[in-house]
């Protein structure tokens, strides 16, 4: 008999005892709550834990670490999955001009720091190979071709997907027929390879739910599909030119992970700061991972720390620690 079923026997035979025999009914049901509580905690959350590379990137620029030490990082922190950034390899990579060989260098030490410290490998985060949302067909099909090379990558480093950008026009029904075109052209080519393609709610267009949404409906792909990233729902900025000026147009946080759940192959749990309390300043994590279960999802969730409050560590345990007591919370 596996433990969580043991468990579970064990803790429902301990109450029928106690009702039977010594408590009141309302001391049986506290009880029944508490034992219930106890399987939770054993059973764990309904996810498992990956880390975004994304979220020790100052450490990588300053040069505190390297980019390789990722797999290690996220072992002693408790993770078992790793989301790569590819941009935090372009300097290498570059310069190399993406040759076969850098590209197969790459490849091999990311799998042998995953496979030393027993992770695995989830899904590359890709930028700056083009813009898969462009209306120069031309371009649009060069930046296809770009990512080519990122599907390779992840189909031999066992990942499932990875994560591309839907940039493009700022007029809806083009910047939709542009999208629809460059995912399935390249949702075609990583088809074989088992690999798919995911879009993230990124900024732009890519931040109105229900646009995304449309595009994965036309699509129509079996291996192409969404990232809902708890917090990336600013569709348009104050200044476009500076990150940190604000945002001008909002989707609701909510309503976009519930419309891009359906298509989800993978999420991503953003954080920026936190309260006393530990939780999340601007996003309520029970309310968000009830969502994602709700949706039926059992896969990664990636922590996404991006906060300046907190050192990069401490905002990646912090997010780490506020998914799992607000999947505990969950109904």
């Amino acid at each position: 008999m596996k433990r969580r079923k043991f468990v579970t026997k064990t803790a429902f035979a301990g109450l029928g005892l106690s009702v039977i025999g010594v408590y009141s009914c309302k001391e049986a049901k506290k009880e029944a709550s508490e034992a219930m509580q106890e399987i939770k905690e054993i059973e764990g959350p309904f996810f498992k834990l990956s880390l975004a590379q994304w979220s020790v990137h100052r450490m990588i620029w300053d040069g505190k670490l390297d980019p390789y030490d990722f797999a290690a990082k996220a072992k002693e922190w408790g993770f078992a999955g790793l989301e790569y950034v590819s941009q935090l390899y372009d300097k290498e990579l570059s310069a190399a001009n993406y040759s076969a060989e850098a590209m197969a260098a790459f490849v091999d030490r990311s799998n042998s720091e995953a496979e030393k410290h027993g992770l695995e490998n989830v899904l590359i985060m890709i930028d700056g190979q083009g813009d898969l949302a462009t209306s120069d067909a031309a371009e649009r099909k060069k930046a296809v071709e770009n990512h080519h090379k990122w599907v390779d990558a992840a189909n031999a480093m066992g990942c499932h997907a990875i994560r591309v950008n839907l940039a493009g026009s700022t007029e809806p029904e083009t910047w939709m027929a542009n999208s629809v075109d460059g995912l399935s052209q390249l949702a075609s080519y990583a088809k074989d390879k088992n690999i798919n393609i995911l879009v993230e709610n990124h900024g732009g267009l890519s931040s109105n739910a229900a646009m995304l949404a449309e595009v994965m409906t036309k699509v129509n792909m079996d291996n192409c599909g969404t990232l809902p990233d708890f917090g990336n729902f600013c569709i348009r900025r104050n200044d476009p030119a500076d990150y940190g000026s604000g945002c001008a147009e909002m989707y609701d946080l909510y309503k976009g992970v519930s419309e891009l759940m359906p298509f989800a192959k993978a999420v991503s749990a953003k954080s920026h700061n936190f309260d006393e309390g530990g939780n999340e300043t601007e996003i309520d994590y029970t309310k968000m991972l009830q969502i994602v279960k709700d949706a039926g999802y059992t896969g990664y969730i990636g922590v996404e720390y991006e906060g300046n409050e907190l050192g990069e560590m401490e905002g990646i345990m912090a997010t780490k620690a506020l998914m799992l007591k607000s999947a505990s919370e969950l109904s």
